[in-house]
């Protein structure tokens, strides 16, 4: 692990991969260092963000002392979402998996998915966690528009687009639970370290 003063209200931490921003972010969600205001971890960095009177050389110097571990069962907050499994590519992904659709929708069903980390769009959460065999490639052409509340493959990951936007995921079904709101505290639904299941409408 690299740690990093992250211009003057921040510090970096780099590691490996997303495994280890997992182990780092659980560490950290349960004992944060003095002064720091937000975690904010992405595909293979954690940022902290300091408060004004944050010491960032004593924030750094406690993140590297930190033992990374997964968070304790029932630490996180976990939520459930209904899911219409009737997605444009639910018969590729099927193909490509060489599974039936029925065994597609119970393995994501069957799974714990963890909000890894948020990006592409605000409240767009890169879950991790599911069925190995669901690791299916990005569609060859993205599309112009998804739908908001597509429910989506790609790679390692599921997510939920918050917004109508242009994706390339594989689209697997749709729900109607509200993903980003501005008129909510926090906005989005999902956030990082949240576990999530996901279950047929």
């Amino acid at each position: 692990m690299r740690v990093l003063n992250c211009a003057d209200t921040g510090v970096l931490a780099e590691v490996a991969d997303l495994d280890e921003v997992l182990a780092l972010h659980g560490a950290l969600a349960e004992d944060p260092p003095p002064g720091v205001t937000e975690v904010v971890p992405a595909a293979q960095t954690v940022l902290l963000r300091l408060a004004e009177d944050g010491d960032a050389a004593a924030v750094a110097a406690a993140v590297r002392r930190l033992r990374p571990r997964a968070p304790r069962p029932g630490s996180a907050d976990e939520a459930e979402i209904e899911v219409d499994y009737s997605g444009a590519d639910l018969a590729d992904i099927a193909a490509h998996t060489q599974m039936s659709e029925r065994d597609v929708v119970a393995a994501h069903t069957g799974a714990v998915w963890t909000v890894a980390f948020c990006g592409f769009a605000p409240g767009f959460g890169y879950l991790v966690g599911g069925d190995p065999r669901l690791d299916v490639p990005r569609r060859a052409e993205a599309r112009t528009r998804v739908p908001a509340g597509a429910v989506a493959l790609a790679g390692r990951f599921t997510g939920v687009y918050p917004r109508a936007s242009p994706g390339g995921w594989q689209l697997l079904g749709h729900t109607d639970a509200v993903i980003w709101d501005l008129e909510r505290d926090p906005p989005g639904l999902l956030r990082p370290g949240m576990r999530l299941r996901f279950r047929e409408a």
